[in-house]
């Protein structure tokens, strides 16, 4: 193992920041990540795993210990599904499935991250998440060794949480994704209004971790709802649309408590999407984690509403 010392973490987040990590190496393949997670076993060093960058704020003074960043390109089609590791960026995933013109991943063109991540958080957009077109996850158990085959439902997954957040000792190493035949015109069509979608509404001019907060989720059939105060449904009415939808933005919460452009050194809250922090050049995490602060402060005091992190927060 090529392990190397005191490598600075910013150089590997999209938000680009981030302290030295005592220990870094890369995995290349499935099989480097198990050596990988058999090192810091035998050695009870404290780990972290690291995809493509993004939905992560590393700490200014860095990670103690060893950060496992994968960076694979290994995947193929098995007829309608496509086995992937853990380290296969997005993009490129997506721009496989559309190449052997399977549908069901076009919702997910330009989101920078990897298969790992993506699973892990449960990511999606568009209606669509990451859990709709999962077959089976393969992981590691950190414990005892062993190599593991989850179903879908084994997964857990919910709003942005799966299994793999509550239990540590289960590293994702690859994944299958059952897809469905579909068209190669209209899968190039998704793929492009999507990407076109984000290139207007989000500022990918700006460093950033993605979105920062995870959006609301009200139930109108169980009567779960985010907002009942008819004060607040007769200021904002566009909640009542928003509850009865089932979704209700972040963003759209951040942008009417005025928050859109605050800015701390050179963290700034974006004017074109609220709920991206971007980083104006030279941004600490203290500026985004005070931001984040003062975000969840503003929203609780004028819609009751707690905010809870979509990012990682690694201290």
């Amino acid at each position: 193992m090529e392990i190397k010392e005191s490598v600075f973490l910013k150089d590997f987040t999209t938000i680009k920041i981030g302290g030295p990590a005592d220990y870094f190496f890369i995995a290349k393949n499935k099989n480097d990540l198990i050596e990988a997670v058999s090192y810091v076993k035998d050695r009870g060093l404290p780990f972290f795993i690291l995809g493509a960058g993004s939905n992560v704020l590393f700490s200014d003074k860095g990670f103690r210990g060893l950060v496992i960043k994968i960076w694979s390109s290994n995947f193929q089609a098995l007829n309608s599904k496509i086995y992937a590791e853990a380290g296969v960026e997005l993009k490129k995933l997506v721009e496989f499935s559309a190449e052997a013109v399977l549908t069901g991943l076009e919702w997910a063109a330009g989101i920078p991250g990897s298969v790992g991540g993506a699973i892990y958080g449960n990511v999606g957009a568009f209606g669509s998440v990451i859990e709709d077109s999962v077959k089976e996850v393969e992981v590691v158990n950190i414990n005892s060794g062993k190599i593991i085959k989850f179903s879908k439902a084994e997964c857990l997954f919910s709003n942005k949480e799966t299994i793999f957040k509550k239990r540590k000792e289960l590293i994702i190493i690859s994944a299958v994704f059952n897809l469905k035949e579909g068209s190669k015109d209209e899968i190039q069509k998704k793929i492009k209004e999507n990407i076109n979608y984000r290139a207007k509404n989000h500022p990918l001019d700006f460093r950033s971790a993605g979105c920062v907060f995870k959006n609301q989720i009200s139930n109108l059939k169980s009567q779960k709802l985010i907002f009942k105060n008819q004060n607040l449904l007769n200021e904002f009415p566009e909640l009542r649309r928003f509850n009865e939808k089932g979704i209700i933005p972040t963003s759209y919460l951040i942008d009417k408590c005025g928050l859109k452009r605050r800015k701390i050194g050179s963290a700034q809250i974006s004017e074109k999407h609220a709920n991206f922090i971007i980083n104006l050049g030279n941004a600490k995490a203290s500026d985004v984690l005070e931001l984040i602060k003062i975000t969840k402060r503003e929203v609780k005091n004028k819609f009751r509403v707690e905010l809870e992190e979509e990012i990682q927060i690694i201290k």
